[in-house]
């Protein structure tokens, strides 16, 4: 196989990345399972189901990649987010059993489809450069990916975000086309389907590496496991991609949490509803600048100074956050959000430069997986942290929970760095 006949997939990557992860319904994830008849309770439910089934997923869908075929594990996940988006195109309002095992079935489809997609993606992709200043081709590939990315939240943040109620667009149509409320609250899954199919085109086109037919040493799950666990063993003894990978999901495990949250904390700080899609739009135009800033950053200083700035910035952003400012506490929340695609950019860098490229696939895996876990882990403390707490008055609980992660995170960042700098002394003296 030629490098021509890979020249293409790093615009497929671009493309697949945005179809796929600006997603138009969004701002409205939470509202609209509610509106669809499920109880908060069961909605709470099927994300617990979603972070399980990546959970179980993530490393072996990796494996598999590095053993299978990094095209093939993508295009499962583009057809896995066709199925996601027709369960929820056609659930009942209010179906009862059947509208529950549309939605967990859509919600297993989603997080089957991501842990199969992640790290395949960019392994392909990053395989498919010219070898020759590989390193830097793919600083530019991966800036180039955020902005476009960033570009894709914009709109769909605000598309989702209008078009989910019908009455501003039953303003501007005329009385033949007036919307439903049903049928508004269909329109931003039915522009993600279409965004699915158009995923399933572009993997369609994509072209494995020649390593991928290579590298190919059985197929099945047992194989899969086995590169797994040796990967597994490689990075958490390595130890460059140890602190990558423990400073990055302690700092990601807390900031993503309050990602999840960003609504309940604006109405804290007496935003109306109306704005969450515009300031979602907001933060992805900000994500634009954001590769520019990590790039010459990660090219002047090493990579435990990159996540010592990460960890300052969202331990300011978080502490920010606590006096709940009426409109200003917008501010922290946005530098919390940037603060995740500086660490992304930053943790990918590191992990491409380390990993061996016919375990890459799998080496993303490992770190998504502890990732994942280390999310889940914290959201469940921040859950019980906020139990703690009396709930009224309307905030009460949110901003004590906002006020005691600080000092903790605050601590068990300087055991980190204070570990990973005792660390590199060590390794410098061997």
């Amino acid at each position: 196989m030629t490098t021509a006949d890979l020249s293409g997939n790093p615009r497929r990557f671009i493309l697949f990345t945005v179809f796929y992860n600006a997603r138009a319904y969004y701002p409205v994830l939470a509202i609209l399972f509610l509106d669809l008849g499920l109880t908060l309770d069961q909605y709470v439910l099927l994300n617990l189901i979603w972070a399980t089934t990546i959970f179980l997923f993530e490393v072996p869908s990796g494996a598999l990649a590095d053993t299978l075929g990094r095209k093939k594990l993508l295009v499962f996940a583009a057809g896995l987010m066709v199925l996601e988006m027709l369960c929820l195109l056609f659930a009942p309002r209010g179906g009862g059993v059947m509208l529950f095992a549309l939605c967990i079935t859509n919600r297993f489809c989603s997080g089957l489809s991501e842990a199969c997609a992640s790290g395949a993606d960019e392994a392909l992709a990053y395989d498919s450069l010219l070898e020759e200043n590989r390193a830097d081709r793919w600083d530019k590939l991966l800036a180039a990916t955020m902005r476009w990315r960033s570009a894709g939240m914009v709109i769909a943040m605000i598309l989702g975000g209008l078009i989910y109620n019908p009455y501003p667009l039953n303003r501007i149509l005329p009385p033949a086309l007036q919307l439903s409320m049903d049928t508004a609250h269909r329109l931003p899954i039915a522009i993600v389907l279409c965004q699915a199919v158009v995923c399933l085109f572009i993997t369609l086109r994509m072209v494995d590496p020649p390593h991928d037919a290579e590298a190919v040493v059985g197929s099945n799950f047992r194989e899969a496991y086995a590169l797994t666990l040796k990967t597994a063993r490689w990075v958490f003894t390595n130890p460059k991609t140890l602190v990558v990978v423990v400073i990055g999901l302690a700092i990601d495990s807390i900031v993503r949490n309050f990602a999840t949250i960003t609504s309940s904390y604006y109405r804290l700080i007496e935003l109306p509803e109306w704005t969450f899609g515009f300031i979602g739009a907001s933060m992805g135009l900000l994500g634009w600048f954001v590769p520019t800033i990590a790039k010459k950053l990660n090219t002047r200083f090493g990579t435990l100074t990159n996540l010592g700035i990460a960890a300052v910035v969202s331990l300011a952003g978080l502490a920010a956050l606590v006096p709940a400012w009426p409109l200003f506490g917008l501010l922290p929340a946005m530098l919390l959000m940037t603060t995740l695609g500086f660490l992304g950019f930053t943790v990918s860098r590191a992990l491409h430069a380390e990993a061996d490229s016919s375990q890459r696939a799998t080496v993303l895996s490992v770190k998504g997986l502890a990732f994942n876990l280390g999310y889940g882990l914290f959201s469940l403390g921040f859950s019980r942290l906020l139990a703690c707490f009396p709930g009224q008055p309307a905030g009460a609980a949110l901003r004590g929970a906002l006020l005691w992660q600080v000092p903790a995170f605050a601590l068990v960042a300087m055991m980190l760095f204070a570990g990973a700098n005792l660390l590199r002394k060590r390794n410098l003296r061997a």
